[in-house]
């Protein structure tokens, strides 16, 4: 929340001036913009563009903020059709995030931007034409949170590595990209988070580089096998929470797996639809406590002992018709070992489930009238 000497200035087609006051900028309209608008106004430390569709199309008004705006903390350039960013932008020295999301026209960055000592987020998301990430990418040692969009084929490793800070990491359309830093050996000591969506060639992760990843995502990457094994095996992870998403060359869970098993809560799986086995160790995932497993046909039975996950809360399977017709109350092969389940929905369950709250609706309607 703004106090009064921090004021949030909405600036649309009926906004004439700036006040001096003013902090926080948020364009919520394409208008034309003179310099006359922010000739008083020296103190602003946020520039906002909020709204799908609406960006910045003048890089002479960002050539007037990096000027005027000394101790600018905030700048959002999402859906703005920038060419380029001026060199100049390494003065903004102040600057913790920088977000050009959607850029639909950027090309390439200056490696200036690499001077931005106290960045902490910076996000490329959506860039789907920017042909290359800075040189010099390492330098930003206060970065936290870094989400890519490259036409790149192959990324510096080493500077990846420099980013001792970093917590997340993103990629999304990448579609070039065939290896996450090929066979690095230097580690990425700090990072937690890793998203790969749309990475269309990507074929594995290099997880034996990533010590204390806990957050895994991957989503839309036909040639990706997280089974993929390392030269190094992994003995030990962190990890707590792994998704997996139209990978249709997953055949089973990936044996590292094994290595996460004091520490997995979740595990979504869906839309896999060469999936065809669970291994019988996923029950020693002790802390497991949410198992979802939708729309994999192929994937027929659970493992024996599903007893044994006496941390799961949450299991849904749903779009397996065979495992479904395998799990029904009652009747099921497997029904005995998952009916402790506090919230436990079954394909066929669910779609009742759904039918009766719809007839239910009706008739409260009907009574209503």
């Amino acid at each position: 929340m703004y106090t009064a000497k921090e004021e949030l200035l909405v600036i649309n087609s009926h906004t004439r001036n700036i006040p001096e006051q003013v902090r926080h900028l948020s364009f919520v309209e394409n208008v034309s913009l003179s310099r006359a608008l922010f000739s008083k106004s020296k103190r602003v430390r946020t520039i906002l563009f909020p709204i799908d569709g609406i960006g910045l199309h003048c890089e002479a008004h960002l050539n007037t903020w990096i000027t005027q705006y000394k101790y600018l903390r905030i700048l959002d350039l999402s859906d703005s059709s920038l060419e380029t960013l001026p060199n100049s932008i390494a003065k903004l020295e102040h600057l913790r995030a920088l977000k050009l999301e959607k850029n639909c026209k950027i090309k390439r960055l200056p490696r200036s931007i690499c001077k931005l000592q106290n960045l902490i987020f910076l996000s490329l998301r959506g860039c789907m034409d920017l042909e290359t990430l800075p040189n010099g990418l390492g330098m930003l040692v206060n970065l936290q949170h870094l989400h890519i969009t490259t036409k790149q084929s192959t990324l510096q490793e080493d500077e990846f590595a420099s980013l001792n800070n970093l917590l997340t990491l993103s990629f999304e359309y990448c579609d070039n990209l065939k290896f996450l830093f090929g066979r690095a050996q230097a580690q990425l000591t700090s990072l937690k988070g890793l998203t790969v969506q749309s990475c269309g060639s990507l074929e594995s992760l290099p997880l034996h580089i990533l010590p204390k990843l806990e957050f895994l995502s991957a989503t839309r990457c036909r040639m990706l096998n997280l089974s993929w094994s390392s030269e190094k095996p992994i003995q030990s992870l962190r990890m707590k929470f792994l998704q997996l998403e139209h990978c249709p060359r997953q055949q089973t869970f990936p044996e590292w797996i094994q290595g996460a098993a004091n520490t997995m809560q979740t595990l979504l799986i869906s839309n896999c639809d060469s999936l065809e086995m669970i291994p019988e160790w996923l029950t020693a995932m002790r802390h497991l406590k949410m198992l979802h497993i939708v729309n994999c046909p192929q994937l027929l039975h659970l493992p024996s002992d599903m007893h044994r996950l006496t941390a799961l809360e949450d299991l849904c399977i749903d779009g397996c018709h065979e495992l479904c017709r395998k799990c029904q109350p009652q009747s099921g092969q497997y029904w005995p070992s998952i009916s402790h389940i506090k919230c436990l929905s079954i394909g066929e369950t669910r779609q009742r489930q759904l039918l009766f709250r719809v007839l239910l609706q009706r008739r409260l309607r009907l009574r209503d009238q």
